[in-house]
């Protein structure tokens, strides 16, 4: 739960804001409570909608008909993100976000409540279910508000500008994203999760007193209201528009977020000094670059600290797989139990990298597993994936409760397993009576095999065949529970990642199968998420929809350089190629450089964000910079890396007061820095002829490299169209053949795997 406190100015205005009287009275029929009817012409197609999707059995909703089905039924029934359509059955008068609601207030003379959310957030739920399912609330709401209800992962864009606004108001931000309007779009107040009334969860002030005395204040103080939405505004325009840079940040910036992120890290626990912990807090993937640059053991010792306690906590599932969002300790032992598919994409390339470093199996076991969990619980059956699962889920007595379906009582445990397999669960997962939640256990690892084994007596081949043993056993009676509810929609961003990570573990693991499930995945967004020739943010219910932002295009244009790399398949580099072509003329910024979030054919909003930091999910500028030093490497066009080096040069102010915020930028810039090498592989018959190589390259941690694997040939001149460091390549002598090469100058072709390791090996592991 996230509470937010306002400016000063907000504290002003409601301290002299006189309270309004709650309407009391009841709803009749499918009216909505306090608001007008429905026209005809809305009703129909309401109507129309709830006969074609029959769910009388899972509304979402305490407000039943004797039949089960929803007594009320909004605008929000007719719209294809999930998590409008979670409140589709609320009391409220919900709008989507458009121009049908902002017109709405302006000719009503009403404020705009503006709520953000997702469809598998905790708190999201929560308010929905103490406010906006409360009839009370509902009808002051409808009678003296706009409501407007966002997805934040359709709408990031709205999402960015709204939370820069909250940020403002109090420095912090979080979901569900509460925030009043005027009816000209502009925020004037702002918090999180609000408690419906007052004195719930220990606030003065409960959600129905706010809405009340903010009425007030629109009211009868509309200069005052207006003072604060400009002095807003001009925080959100500070806020999504970092300010520009003169010239590219030099290597000391590397060594800079390094000390920033050591004097934060838990040496305890690993990731940072956090009451709550969240994967993304420590920028693992940075800190092996960091090492791999400096030689800095402790670079090391803080990303492998930090992987392994996050695999051995509760905030891992240990049972099927897949981290969930974030700890709510700092031990990384009892989680916020929803599932991001973003995350362990991110997090299976960490891991992936840390078995490149170190050689330890047991990184390489962990990526493995997050991909089978991707491939088991979260592909669509087209081979796309989907977006997230939520925390919460139903008990055996009907109630809802966050976690229950991933927890286990002891009694549980005993009942599932064997005897000797229990007794090792017990002591390998830390299992009690009382457990973590109410009798319930998070299973996490308390101990390694051989330890185990060593104090119960045990072969540790037979303790490790227990643990696995128990899994599935586990696995498979937790899949009859009622599980819980799964965002079937497709994103092409977060897509994106998965198709990389996939691509990349085919890869460096040598997995034939996770390349079939990139491609596949891949080809499904080429397909059925474009128009004509441009990017859909969404796919849902069979169709796709939905203006896409850069990160779409950044991270979709990543995987497919991801994929060419894996297969060799030259039609993935020329959609790279051509996507990338898209995001130029549609998002980027020819005067500074960088990426606009949004395309010139997008929505105007307030501003136009240009993120200046990375996040949970990394910034589109910090991937798209990237892909443009990669298209470079492959192409030898000076473009792309101008292009780059102007985008570098606008967040190099950002880069220099604070690096550890721009993660993922920072390894574009080590890749701008590191002299990136482009490495050809030119087989004489088949690409099997390369595998020696392509081992040895897996299992080296070698991040600042482009791969070209092509046969000799008439495949060779086709790829050379589009790749010009290819010309002169061949198999010399017929023999495959490995050029290493720097900016197009080439060191002394060979046919030998030891040579081809002392050269990748050369660059400083």
């Amino acid at each position: 739960m996230t509470l937010l406190f306002p400016c000063t100015l907000a504290v002003v205005l409601l301290m002299s804001a006189p309270l309004s009287a709650a309407a009391d009275d009841s709803p009749g029929g499918k009216n909505l409570p306090g608001a007008a009817p429905f026209s005809e012409s809305l009703r129909s197609k309401i109507e129309v909608e709830l006969a074609a999707r029959d769910d009388a059995g899972s509304p979402r909703t305490k407000h039943l008909q004797a039949n089960g089905r929803a007594i009320f039924t909004n605008r929000l029934i007719l719209e294809a993100s999930p998590y409008l359509q979670q409140h589709a059955h609320n009391p409220v008068n919900w709008y989507p976000w458009g121009d049908e609601a902002f017109a709405a207030a302006q000719q009503q003379g009403k404020p705009v409540l503006l709520s953000v959310g997702y469809s598998t957030c905790h708190w999201c739920h929560v308010m929905e279910d103490e406010s906006f399912d409360n009839l009370e609330i509902a009808t002051y709401l409808n009678r003296n508000y706009i409501a407007i209800k966002v997805d934040r992962e359709q709408r990031p864009d709205i999402d960015s500008i709204y939370m820069a606004a909250v940020q403002a108001l109090s420095g912090r931000g979080g979901w569900p994203m509460t925030v009043w309007l005027t009816a000209d779009r502009e925020p004037f107040f702002g918090g999180s999760y609000f408690p419906p009334y007052d004195g719930d969860r220990g606030v003065s002030e409960g959600f129905l007193t706010l809405l009340q005395s903010l009425r007030g204040v629109y009211e009868e103080r509309r200069d005052d209201v207006g003072a604060a939405s400009m002095q807003l505004m001009e925080a959100v325009r500070r806020r999504v528009v970092p300010p520009a840079g003169d010239l590219v940040p030099g290597e000391e910036v590397f060594s800079q977020a390094f000390d920033t992120l050591e004097n934060s890290y838990d040496p305890f626990n690993g990731g940072l000094q956090m009451t709550q912990k969240f994967p993304s807090n420590l920028p693992i993937r940075y800190l092996l670059r960091y090492y791999r640059r400096s030689a800095n053991s402790d670079a090391l010792h803080m990303a492998e600290k930090t992987l392994r306690s996050m695999a051995a906590g509760g905030i891992y599932d240990q049972v099927g797989g897949g981290f969930h969002r974030y700890a709510t300790d700092p031990d990384w032992l009892v989680p916020h139990f929803e599932k991001m598919i973003y995350d362990n994409a991110l997090l299976a390339m960490a891991y992936l990298e840390a078995y490149q470093v170190s050689g330890d199996e047991d990184f390489a076991r962990v990526s493995r597993d997050l991909l089978r969990y991707a491939t088991r619980d979260m592909r669509a059956s087209s081979g796309a994936f989907y977006t997230a699962s939520d925390a919460d889920s139903k008990t055996p007595s009907g109630d809802t409760q966050e976690g229950w379906f991933f927890t286990w009582s002891a009694q549980e445990i005993d009942s599932v397993l064997s005897k000797t397999e229990a007794a090792v669960v017990r002591e390998f997962y830390g299992i009690t009576d009382a457990g973590e939640l109410e009798g319930r256990n998070v299973l996490h690892v308390t101990q390694s095999p051989a330890e185990l084994a060593a104090k119960m007596e045990l072969d540790e081949d037979a303790v490790k065949k227990a643990i696995a043993s128990a899994r599935e056993k586990l696995y498979r009676v937790r899949s009859g529970r009622p599980a819980p509810f799964r965002d079937k929609k497709i994103l092409a961003a977060w897509n994106g990642l998965m198709i990389s990570a996939f691509a990349r573990a085919a890869l460096d693991l040598g997995n034939d199968d996770y390349l079939a499930t990139a491609s596949r995945a891949a080809r499904f967004i080429l397909d059925n998420m474009q128009h004509e020739g441009r990017l859909l943010r969404m796919y849902t219910d069979g169709a796709a929809s939905g203006n896409s932002y850069a990160d779409d295009y950044a991270f979709f244009v990543q995987a497919l350089l991801d994929l060419y790399e894996a297969s060799g398949d030259i039609d993935w580099f020329v959609q790279a190629v051509r996507l990338e072509g898209v995001m130029a003329d549609e998002f980027e910024d020819k005067v500074d450089g960088g990426f606009f979030l949004s395309s010139i054919t997008s929505e105007a909003l307030l501003a136009r964000e240009k993120s200046g930091f990375d996040g949970s999910v990394p910034s589109a500028n910090s991937i798209a910079i990237l892909n443009l030093l990669r298209l470079y490497e492959f192409t030898s066009d000076d473009v792309y890396r101008r292009r780059a080096e102007k985008a570098l040069t606008f967040f190099g102010l950002v880069l220099k007061r604070s690096p550890a915020a721009l993660p993922e930028m920072l390894q574009a810039l080590d890749f701008f820095h590191g002299e990136a090498r482009e490495i050809v592989i030119v087989t004489a018959n088949e690409r099997a002829d390369a595998e020696p190589y392509l081992r040895l390259l897996g299992k080296t941690f070698f991040p600042n490299h482009v791969l070209v694997v092509v046969q000799d040939g008439r495949e060779l001149e086709r790829h050379a169209e589009h790749i010009p460091l290819l010309e002169g390549k061949t198999a010399l002598r017929g023999k495959t053949t490995v050029y290493v090469c720097e900016q197009g100058i080439c060191e002394l072709p060979t046919s030998d795997t030891a040579t081809f390791a002392a050269q990748i090996g050369a660059t400083g592991l």
